[in-house]
Formats: C-alpha cells, structure tokens, sequence
C-alpha cells in the first residue's frame, strides 16, 4: 500500500515536495496525545511533531474549529471580538515590563520571519541583516535569504543575497571555540564583523537568531552570548530578532520562551508552529513603535492570518495549554527524559554529547568523542531501527547526526522512559 501511494505522489506532486523520512516510510492514518497510529493499527511514540504541541488531536481544539466553521469564517478586516482577545492573551506572555506590546498575525513560521525582516528595516531604514550559519528560518524569499544550513541547501553559504551577512554559529561543541567559556570570543568576532559592514557602509538593521540553536539539534548557547550579541547589535544601530517558532511556546519548560534562559528581551519575535495545533498560525510580537514603521511602506494584510478561525483556534490552543499544565510538564518530563539520555552516554560512546533544554533535546552521535567525527551512517540506521521498535525519531544537523527530539508537550514519564529504552536497546544490540 505504502509503495502504491508513493508512486501516485510520484506522478502528480513536484519532485522538491516528495522527501521521506524513512527508506520504508509508513502510512500514518491517526493521531493522539503523543502517539501516531498507521494503517495497520501499529502505535509510534512521536518523538519529532513539535507543530502539535497540545498532542495530535486535541478535542477542544477540534471543537473549537468546528464551531467557528460553522459560524463564521472572514478575515480581520471585519471586526470581531476574538482578534483583540487573542492579540491580548499573547502579549500577556511577554516579558514584564517589556514594551513588546502589538501582534501581527500570520499563517506561519516562515512568513513571521520574512516579516519581522521587513518590519526591522523599515524601522532602521537600513537593509543588512546579520544571520547565524547553520541555521533555519523558513522558505519564503526572505526568511530563506537568512537561512544558511547547508543541511537544507547545500549551496546555502554561497548564495545568500547581498543584504544578508552570516556570522559565525556559537556551537560551543563543534564551532570555531569549543568550551564552556567560549561566548566573548564569539562576541568579539561579531564585534569586528560588525566594524567590517560599518566600514563598507552596511550598517545593521537587523541581528536574528533562535533562543537556542535548533537545526543543530537544540544546542544552548554559550552563556552570556545572546546578551552580549543584542547590546552590540542595539548599540550599532539594530534590532534584534528572536525566532520562536520551534523553541518557543513552553517547549523549554523552564521558560515559556528560549530567549529568557539568556535573560534576554528582543525587539521583535517569532512565532508560529505550536500556536495552532496544527492549526496553520503565526506571528510577530513587537513594539508599537517599530510595528508603525510599516505604515510608511503600505498597509500589511493576511486573509487567514488574524481569521475568525485561527484566533479562535488560538485561543484555544492558549487554554488547553493551561488546564494541561503542558510547560510544567516540559520542564519535568524534559528533565527526566534528558537525565535518561546522559545515562546512555555513559554506557554508549556512539553519544557524544545531549543537548537541549526542557522538551527540546538532541543526541549528537559520534564516532570519536575526541574528533567528534559525525556519525551521520549510524544516526540514520538507528532512526529506521527505532520506527521498527515503535519510536519516531529523525535526524537533524548540518552533519545528521542528531537524532532530534521535539515531542508533544504531553509526552509522559512512562513513553519518555520507553524511548530511552528502546534507544539504549538499538544501541546494544545493533541495528
């Protein structure tokens, strides 16, 4: 059956749209909680869909859609109590104090990106935007302009537009410093990349990076790196740009955004992802002051981003996130989980180091722990192993090399120590 469906993909999807996750692929028909289920009724722990942050099928969610498709669906330019109440329940996630204090909704990731872009440089009047190597912000012509990994596009490095300038990953585990005490080296780089474009008449509008570095596979920033970078971008003139859309929304657990483990405030966030359930939404959470500097450039309008159906389905996602009590179980599910991870290290020198915070880890495998030499080969047949055990688990990194794990956030303690079991089985037995 599998292979029948593939074909017909085959012969009428575009080839770019046709990537498997497995050699054998199976046919998912069903989802719950943290489960997924294929067509011959076999049931995966889902260790990768962080898109359904609530769990796959949340009835309240699902309700929720179906009395707003039954009532009214229109767009933001029709006035509707729920657009204000949404926009409200968001920022009363920010920081306190903060002045982080106006929405725009989109539908997702990768539009929030290209928009914070736009709403950076008309507020500066300026065009640089200084980006990350390896990583990912999503497909529109600007957030794939700041996407450098070459896991995505291997020709990325080479073939960013002239606006963009790409400073170095603070990997503290596999970039040009490597320790724990290594972020003022990276700052001084980024300080004389900055002296650089200034030099060349480039002066910065913009500084985006994730909270913590997800398609590297969750790595944490060194410590005091994101701190330093925003007040060196502030400084020159910039803004600064958090992307939250994969590591954001009470996925570290032990914040509702990455960006607060570095003690940090951006200028402009995004999100998406999470804030639907699967549900297409997203967003940019800025200032009044730079969210005005559109208007000098037109009117910004989406015809589903700020619907009657997704601000009710965001609503929703807001409260199931609540009554679920979803980041406190990140942050102990995540601790235990992680905890588990580190044990096999010690019993599996394939595991050369687990990185990540809350429910956003990843096993980094190498074949030397000296050279970190990527065990990309193994990473990839251990994956196919573990779909056979029941686990659903991929591969992530510019190497792939780490097996990503980004689960729902109702992942409980009995599947989270299932999947250290079956990890450490695979690791044991072979694969």
């Amino acid at each position: 059956m599998e292979t029948v469906i593939i074909d017909r993909e085959g012969s009428v999807v575009a080839k770019v749209l046709q990537e498997r996750y497995y050699e054998r692929p199976p046919q998912i028909e069903r989802g719950w909680q943290h489960h997924l289920i294929d067509t011959t009724a076999r049931t995966y722990v889902d260790m990768v869909n962080n898109v359904a942050g609530l769990g796959h099928a949340h009835p309240k969610v699902a309700d929720a859609a179906d009395r707003q498709l039954r009532t009214l669906a229109t767009n933001s330019r029709f006035l509707f109590r729920d657009l204000a109440e949404y926009s409200e329940r968001l920022l009363a996630l920010m920081p306190e104090g903060s002045d982080l204090d106006t929405v725009l909704l989109v539908n997702s990731g990768s539009e929030a990106v290209d928009l914070a872009i736009r709403l950076a440089q008309a507020a500066t009047g300026r065009r640089t935007v200084v980006a990350l190597r390896e990583a990912y912000h999503g497909w529109t012509m600007a957030s794939d302009a700041v996407t450098t990994s070459a896991y995505d596009n291997p020709f990325a490095l080479a073939t960013r537009p002239d606006w963009v300038h790409i400073a170095d990953v603070p990997n503290r585990f596999r970039g040009t410093y490597r320790g724990a005490d290594v972020a003022d080296a990276y700052l001084a780089d980024l300080a004389t990349d900055l002296d650089r474009l200034r030099e060349d008449g480039r002066e910065v509008a913009a500084f985006l990076c994730e909270s913590i570095l997800g398609n590297a596979g969750g790595v944490v920033l060194p410590d005091g790196y994101l701190a330093g970078a925003y007040a060196q971008i502030r400084a020159a003139g910039g803004v600064c740009i958090a992307d939250e859309v994969q590591v954001g929304f009470g996925r570290m657990g032990s914040a509702f955004w990455g960006f607060e483990l570095a003690e940090v405030v951006p200028d402009i966030i995004t999100i998406a992802k999470p804030m639907g359930n699967g549900f297409p939404i997203g967003g940019v959470i800025t200032s009044k002051r730079i969210a005005d500097a559109l208007s000098t450039q037109g009117q910004f309008f989406s015809s589903a981003g700020g619907s009657t159906l997704s601000c009710r389905v965001g609503i929703a996602v807001l409260d199931a996130m609540a009554e679920d009590g979803l980041q406190h179980n990140a942050a102990v599910i995540g601790a235990r989980l992680a905890e588990g991870l580190r044990g096999l290290a010690d019993r599996h020198p394939l595991i050369g180091v687990v990185h990540g915070e809350g429910l956003y880890l990843g096993v980094e495998l190498v074949r030397d722990r000296d050279t970190m030499e990527p065990a990309a080969a193994e990473a990839a047949a251990i994956c196919e192993r573990m779909r056979e055990l029941g686990v659903i688990v991929l591969t992530t990194s510019e190497r792939s090399n780490v097996l990503k794990i980004k689960p729902p956030l109702c992942l409980t303690a009995q599947s989270a120590d299932h999947v250290v079991a079956m990890l450490d089985r695979v690791l044991t037995e072979g694969w």
